[in-house]
């Protein structure tokens, strides 16, 4: 798991100017082992920053995405958000839908894809939505009694 010290290192690293808000994110992030939502992030951050704006909180998690401290993952009920993995460059996830469990995968499907040569990918993403194992035992467990 990420630090607080390693993400606000990350951050200032790729030049982002780091102020208090963005070291309660990283507080926050460092704490949270699993996905976000900007609301649930908002919510938080409004207990200590009173007239924060939503805005604010969404530009800062869209910043921190595109340096590569977070992940943006997009989930049925929205975008949700969580510390980029700290031993994985370029990779795709297995995601629990009951707890969050997220296992990274680093095969990358788009080998196999077949790409018009007039398209230039730029990026991508590839997750698969499931139930890890001991979220699946406790179902099968529930529907038993």
């Amino acid at each position: 798991m990420h630090t607080v010290d390693e993400i606000v290192e990350r951050m200032s690293g790729q030049g982002l100017r780091i102020t208090d808000q963005r070291k309660t994110l990283a507080r926050l992030f460092a704490d949270t082992p699993g996905y976000l939502a900007p609301k649930d992030i908002y919510e938080y951050m409004g207990k200590t920053y009173s007239g924060l704006s939503f805005d604010t909180v969404y530009r800062n998690l869209r910043v921190m995405e595109e340096l590569g401290v977070l992940e943006q993952v997009m989930f049925e009920e929205g975008v949700k958000f969580k510390l980029h993995c700290k031993d994985h460059d370029h990779h795709h996830h297995m995601i629990c839908l009951q707890c969050g469990h997220t296992i990274p995968v680093s095969y990358c499907p788009m080998d196999q894809i077949p790409v018009p040569e007039k398209f230039k990918v730029v990026r991508h993403k590839f997750e698969v939505f499931g139930y890890c194992e001991e979220c699946s035992l406790q179902e099968s467990a529930s529907e038993g009694q």
